[in-house]
């Protein structure tokens, strides 16, 4: 079940890998007015890494649930590892693709980390059942 823990940590932390590469993208940080800064950046890179953050930290939550529910119902820790490695990796891709403005790959692994959640969820579901 670590594995699993330790993707959950990982996925925790990605907001800010593309936070940090908005700041490094866009004009001079500011860090007394951060978000005005942000709203002010013209720079595509800075304002989809900036994007990326946020939808990172919307998808760590049902995320972290997910493995919790599942562990909690008994699913096979194989089961929740694979799972979790998988939302991790597509996770990666999605900043990767969001900051390359690669749109199409994009939507294709949100759906396909929106797939993990929704199986972790459902399997610890059916485990309760």
């Amino acid at each position: 079940m670590s594995i699993a823990y330790w993707c959950i940590l990982i996925a925790a932390f990605l907001p800010y890998v593309w936070v940090t590469i908005a700041k490094q993208s866009g004009q001079r940080y500011d860090n007394r007015d951060p978000r005005g800064w942000q709203a002010r950046q013209d720079n595509p890179r800075s304002q989809r890494a900036n994007a990326a953050q946020f939808n990172a930290f919307e998808a760590f939550a049902p995320f972290a649930a997910a493995v919790l529910m599942a562990q909690a119902a008994g699913v096979d820790a194989a089961r929740i590892s694979q799972l979790a490695i998988a939302f991790v990796v597509l996770r990666v891709l999605h900043g990767v693709f969001y900051i390359l403005g690669i749109h199409a790959l994009r939507s294709l692994v949100w759906f396909g980390g929106f797939a993990c959640v929704f199986w972790l969820m459902a399997q610890a579901a059916r485990a309760i059942a």
